[in-house]
């Protein structure tokens, strides 16, 4: 817990916030309070209603990019401690309050799609727009976003963008990053800005990416214009193929990726992996998976130049029926997340993943080694239930992994972070780090990696501090997440 560094008493926080937003705008029912304090890193605990604190003293609903901006100057000016959040799919801890007293900053309700321009193809949407709501009034119109993360039923753009999302379709369509045009943020030093949409500009450094991925570290993203493209589904082409090893299969992959092919899809499951996700066709083997999509010709031309390639890779091929069952179950919306909770609580178990990027030259290497470090070193490997991993996003240069781990909990539940989730994330991230990658691909670094946030930057890292100090003088912007929280 972090002490407030705040000049007023939480009631007196709340008492600010009624007069800048109004009573209606803010919650502070204690059992709201304490749900808003954790995010899905501790799933777990908060399953069995474990919730240790501190506690927000305040969840404040804003509905405005003027309403953003006179919070966050009362917070600057009382040096408040603010945690934005939007969708609420948060999996390392940026959502938690470890400030006392701190304010929740909820973007929800501004949900309004803006402007939907089938000409310069561009879609504008306030930061509370849910994905698969925009996602469903696109395909009416014939386009789609492209954009396609598990959590798609649940996330909203304000979070998919300060987190640099990605989808499982970035192979073709890129990740959040690559479908930002332009924005708008709130600053505490600057107060709003606007980022223009345009195709590309060359004005000096790209100004986008101080909002893009800032995790609300540095500001609160409030309006967003992306990308849309042109919704074919009648194209789709899915292809499977069982190999010998994960590393058979990202051989293979990378051949595909670097000959130029860009399905939308490109994924390669481990043998353990493979069986909790394909048990009733994979026997053991590794999978891999492609979707190709966009014009017939191109589609066609994709599958066709994968096919080709498989051709001299040693597999036995699959079913395409079965590849398309799969695909579409991909998505967790609350129904699922509902009944994790009820297994957890059931069965006292779980599984949990950790993310991260290399090159080609270093998968192999970094996949043997996370397998090795953690079946001889973690002290309760013989609570493991599944250890695998699969990749599922891909780049000219490299891919990442994305290393799966379910475990049966043999403690009390408020010890599970520290003896199982935090101990293997830890292994992960430093042979990621070892083998030249990057500690995290897509989920953001939050409060559970900043450890590793100098070694993952280097010398760069004091850009990074010149951005805190220049953006948010004060440091009122979610303590502790990307940078290492230090009273």
């Amino acid at each position: 817990m972090v002490a407030s560094r705040a000049d007023l008493s939480a009631p007196e926080i709340v008492t600010g916030l009624a007069e800048i937003l109004g009573a209606s705008q803010l919650d502070t029912d204690p059992d709201t309070l304490r749900a808003a304090s954790v995010d899905r890193f501790k799933k777990y605990s908060a399953a069995h209603g474990i919730f240790d604190g501190p506690f927000p003293s305040v969840i404040a609903y804003v509905r405005s990019t003027d309403d953003v901006a006179r919070v966050l100057e009362f917070a600057k000016a009382h040096r408040i401690n603010v945690v934005p959040r939007t969708g609420r799919t948060a999996t390392e801890g940026g959502l938690e309050t470890v400030v006392a007293d701190s304010i929740v900053l909820d973007g929800s309700q501004m949900n309004e799609i803006l402007d939907i321009n089938e000409t310069d193809m561009t879609v504008t949407v306030q930061c509370g727009v849910p994905l698969q709501h925009l996602e469903d009034v696109l395909r009416e119109r014939g386009l789609t976003t492209g954009h396609s993360p598990q959590s798609k039923p649940l996330a909203q753009y304000g979070g998919l963008v300060a987190t640099r999302s990605i989808g499982q379709f970035s192979t073709l369509y890129g990740g959040i990053e690559d479908m930002v045009l332009g924005l708008e943020a709130v600053f505490p030093d600057t107060g709003v800005v606007r980022i223009k949409s345009v195709p590309r500009r060359a004005a000096g450094p790209d100004i986008r990416h101080l909002a893009i991925g800032n995790e609300g570290a540095l500001g609160f993203i409030t309006e967003v214009t992306i990308k849309v493209f042109a919704y074919q589904p009648e194209n789709l082409r899915f292809l499977g193929y069982l190999v010998e090893s994960l590393p058979a299969g990202t051989e293979a992959l990378r051949r595909v990726i670097v000959e130029g092919y860009r399905p939308s899809v490109a994924r390669v499951y481990s043998e353990e992996d493979a069986g909790q996700h394909f048990s009733h066709f994979a026997g053991g083997k590794a999978v891999v998976v492609f979707v190709a999509e966009g014009p017939r010709g191109v589609a066609d031309a994709t599958a066709a130049g994968i096919e080709e390639i498989f051709a001299e890779v040693p597999h036995e091929w699959v079913d395409p029926a079965l590849i398309e069952a799969w695909f579409d179950g991909l998505n967790w919306g609350q129904d699922k997340i509902d009944a994790e909770v009820e297994h957890m609580l059931e069965h006292h178990e779980l599984g949990y993943t950790t993310e991260v990027s290399v090159n080609w030259s270093q998968v192999k290497n970094l996949f043997e080694a996370v397998m090795s470090r953690i079946r001889t070193e973690f002290p309760r490997a013989d609570d493991l239930t599944l250890l695998g991993g699969h990749s599922s996003h891909s780049y000219q240069s490299g891919t990442n992994l994305y290393f799966v781990y379910d475990y049966r909990i043999q403690v009390e539940p408020r010890d599970e972070i520290a003896e199982y989730h935090v101990p293997l994330n830890a292994i992960i991230v430093e042979e990621a780090l070892r083998h030249g990658g990057s500690m995290v691909h897509h989920h953001g670094i939050g409060k559970y990696r900043t450890p590793w946030t100098l070694e993952e930057h280097g010398s760069a890292y004091a850009l990074l501090e010149v951005l805190k100090r220049g953006l948010d003088s004060e440091g009122i912007m979610n303590f502790g997440t990307i940078y290492p929280g230090v009273e």
